[in-house]
């Protein structure tokens, strides 16, 4: 009796969690649709000019006219923020398909390379992942420059090293199944096994990883924006947003922690979705 009530509470305890997971992931699923939205139609949610500048208006708090207020331009946070996500979420995603192509291809040649190959760049990798992604960002930034495009490619740069040690170690187990030991006996050649049979069982995992990736890249991009290292004025961007109004908390709070909270709920949300992938792919 006790242990069908035991089992009883077991899985209706499975069913509930199951449930919250289910939520968590919709909820931040419906947050990043509705950011899709704002990027492709920004008409749709603001009509006002991002850059337009308004000197008898600064510093308004909230209104009905200025949702979010405007900055020390007198420009309109609001629609700064809508049409910022577009140069925001640019950088998130070309930095994450530079991390995810990058640490794909040097995690398969660290697996099926050898021992002498797979040491020196898993010892490579292993002094990478010692200091933190925006540091490794900033020096590549040091090293060709600021701007947009330069700071995604240094942020998809910064994330290879993650990437490629978790496609190695997938990589490795995929090689030693009996299917690849097979395709070797037969003579398939290297590259057709490694795309055709490696690459497809590690892609689930690489999706999952690329997702909460992707929420770090954004943050790392205001990072750099905030230091002055992104995309230049007048052009919005929330990184730069919130650098913006760093020197107007006391007396204008809304231009730097609107943007501010925009960033936190797109990261979270991102974070939120590739964890309840990983959930689902571990069931």
């Amino acid at each position: 009796m006790s242990t069908a009530s035991e089992l009883v509470s077991v899985t209706r305890t499975g069913r509930r969690r199951g449930v919250e997971r289910r939520a968590v992931v919709l909820g931040g699923s419906a947050v990043l649709v509705l950011l899709v939205l704002v990027i492709a139609v920004p008409g749709l949610f603001t009509g006002q000019d991002p850059n337009a500048t308004h000197v008898t208006q600064t510093f308004q708090a909230p209104d009905a006219n200025h949702l979010l207020g405007t900055d020390q331009l007198g420009r309109d946070v609001y629609a700064r923020i809508v049409h910022g996500a577009r140069v925001s979420l640019s950088v998130s995603a070309a930095a994450t398909a530079i991390g995810v192509g990058g640490g794909a291809l040097l995690g398969l040649v660290s697996a099926a390379g050898g021992a002498r190959v797979d040491a020196v760049l898993m010892r490579a990798v292993d002094v990478l992942m010692a200091f933190p992604e925006i540091l490794l960002a900033l020096l590549v930034v040091a090293v060709i420059g600021g701007g947009t495009l330069n700071v995604a490619i240094a942020i998809g740069l910064a994330g290879i090293p993650g990437y490629a040690r978790m496609v190695r170690g997938q990589a490795r187990l995929v090689l030693a199944s009996e299917y690849v030991e097979a395709a070797k006996v037969l003579g398939v050649p290297p590259r057709r096994y490694l795309l055709r049979h490696v690459l497809p069982n590690v892609g689930g995992s690489l999706v999952v990883l690329a997702s909460i990736g992707a929420g770090a890249a954004i943050a790392t991009g205001a990072g750099l924006s905030l230091l002055g290292l992104g995309p230049q004025p007048p052009q919005a961007d929330w990184g730069s947003m919130v650098a913006d109004g760093k020197e107007f908390l006391q007396t204008a709070w809304w231009i730097s922690v609107a943007p501010g909270l925009v960033i936190s709920a797109v990261v979270v949300a991102g974070t939120l979705v590739g964890r309840g992938l990983q959930s689902s792919a571990v069931r």
